[in-house]
């Protein structure tokens, strides 16, 4: 099963990783960083997380043939704090939030995630809960007008609601590239090809059957005090709406505000708790887009517990 991961070894680099430290990898996928992490660790323990079971099978089959000083949790890194505690463990050296979708994800149509492969309409990362079919057909056309715009940046969001809305007057919506030709019918074949809209809409709907924003902005100050000292967080995000959270919270977190800046003796309770390890987030190489296409929209942020 091939899986590329992106910016792994900047990741792996920014993580400072100790032979005897406590990691998380929130999100890990085939494993293809947790691999590295795994390595790197003689006395130390990786705990991780996946919603996705077949992922998580696979990670444990991979982990198994470096080392046994590891755990993974099937659940949604919602629950890291929880599942940690359960573990005795309060703090740890360092998390990885590695946010894009793994490659046999996407391209396994049965997934549902993929515009350009048939499928049912799905995008559910577990097995349980709301599906964008659910979405797709049961949403009024304001609730579609605003995940569209909100989570897709589509600027037509109206547009294609009505669309939807309109066909499935006649029949349930059910397969992945019937919602592709629904939006090219509603924005007409030249914006289609030239705006590609149906990559907004599909990454519009998968944030909102998997909660994916709301979830992210929950967790990440979780993380950043569950760090030790010189711990540190790296997250690679896929789209702005991700970028952004992030930058928001590591600034946060980072910064004094803005009423205290001028005192000359800051309490400590008000001085920040993270540094930024990187003022701008790190990018994919050139080479690294030549080799994987899909890193062209990735960035890495890494930020130090202080």
């Amino acid at each position: 099963m091939l899986h590329y991961s992106v910016l792994k070894k900047e990741l792996i680099k920014g993580l400072n990783l100790k032979e005897d430290g406590v990691y998380v990898d929130a999100t890990v996928g085939y494993a293809g960083d947790a691999v590295d992490i795994l390595k790197h660790l003689k006395r130390g323990f990786l705990y991780a997380f996946d919603q996705d079971e077949e992922a998580v099978d696979y990670a444990s089959k991979k982990l198994a043939e470096i080392g046994s000083n590891y755990k993974i949790f099937s659940t949604n890194f919602a629950n890291l704090e929880t599942c940690l505690k359960e573990e005795k463990v309060d703090k740890i050296d360092g998390i990885i939030f590695d946010l894009g979708f793994s490659s046999p994800q996407i391209d396994d149509a049965n997934r549902g995630f993929s515009f350009m492969q048939d499928g049912p309409l799905d995008m559910r990362m577990s097995k349980n809960g709301l599906s964008a079919k659910d979405v797709v057909n049961n949403y009024t056309k304001d609730e579609l007008m605003k995940i569209f715009y909100t989570y897709g940046e589509e600027k037509l969001s109206g547009r294609i609601a009505q669309g939807i809305v309109n066909k499935r007057k006649e029949r349930e919506i059910t397969r992945t590239l019937e919602l592709v030709e629904i939006i090219k019918e509603s924005v007409g074949a030249k914006y289609f090809y030239q705006n590609h809209p149906e990559r907004k809409i599909f990454q519009a709907l998968r944030i909102e059957v998997n909660n994916e924003l709301k979830v992210l902005e929950d967790v990440l100050p979780v993380a950043i005090k569950m760090l030790k000292k010189e711990g540190r967080i790296c997250v690679i995000t896929f789209h702005s709406l991700e970028d952004r959270i992030v930058k928001r919270i590591f600034k946060k977190y980072s910064e004094v505000e803005g009423i205290l800046k001028g005192m000359n003796d800051i309490p400590e309770e008000y001085q920040p708790i993270l540094k930024l390890v990187n003022r701008k987030p790190i990018l994919p190489s050139e080479e690294e887009l030549e080799e994987n296409s899909r890193s062209r929209s990735a960035k890495l942020r890494i930020a130090e517990r202080i």
